[in-house]
């Protein structure tokens, strides 16, 4: 993948490559809580939450912070995703009293205090991962840590994909979890990751030398390359 292109595989970024759909109209709490997989009751003043929404075979269309704004909620994402999110929500909507619209997305709705490039950095390094369009519908929650980091809700009720996110968490069949690695050379989202020479993950966001990987947990510490290249596990901080 070429610097510019997305799956937080730029060097340098100028613009900020987000964007934010405002969901408002008097069904708008309702409607959000059938759809994503946070809770939203629990939001609280100038909070945001983190969330994602999944299509029904539980497999993550995008990540998303939530805030609530006058009238509804402002959900921020990857601007490749906006519209084709927008268009695909509007087939949910049904008969509920609600409205959404596109705009450019601001710094302060991703938090972002200094560089795009520096916050980037931060977030992989965090182990928060980031949904681009590659990489839509092909993973789990559970596969990029969501349960972990709050994102997930198990007990506010059906939202599409909850019946696969559940019997996942309550069987406890998480084999595979994105995980943090530094590689030898620089990589691409996208790239296959290889045991041997067996194909066991995919790298989904690479900055330089970083990189968020989904693999399997029992070979995290296991020789694993991308192209030959070797890859060394870093411990997140909440595994």
């Amino acid at each position: 993948m070429q610097a510019g292109t997305n799956g937080y595989n730029q060097p340098t970024m100028s613009d900020l490559p987000y964007a934010t759909i405002d969901v408002l109209g008097a069904d708008a709490l309702g409607f959000l809580q059938g759809q994503l997989t946070a809770d939203l009751s629990s939001l609280r003043g100038e909070e945001r939450l983190w969330s994602a929404w999944c299509n029904p075979q539980g497999r993550v269309i995008c990540m998303l912070t939530v805030a609530a704004i006058e009238g509804g909620y402002a959900l921020t994402l990857p601007a490749e995703l906006a519209d084709e999110v927008v268009k695909r929500l509007t087939l949910f909507r049904f008969r509920a009293r609600v409205e959404f619209g596109v705009r450019p997305a601001t710094p302060a709705e991703l938090a972002i205090e200094s560089s795009v490039d520096d916050w980037m950095r931060d977030k992989l390094r965090a182990g928060r991962a980031e949904i681009w369009r590659g990489q839509s519908e092909k993973f789990t929650p559970h596969m990029l840590n969501l349960d972990l980091l709050g994102a997930v809700s198990l007990d506010k009720g059906c939202y599409t994909g909850q019946e696969v996110v559940a019997r996942t968490h309550y069987r406890g069949a998480t084999k595979r979890r994105c995980l943090r690695f530094e590689s030898a050379e620089p990589v691409a989202a996208g790239d296959k990751i290889y045991a041997g020479d067996r194909a066991v993950g995919e790298v989904v966001n690479a900055l330089g030398n970083d990189l968020l990987a989904v693999v399997p947990v029992d070979k995290a510490d296991s020789d694993l390359t991308v192209d030959g290249i070797v890859l060394t596990n870093v411990p997140l901080p909440y595994l």
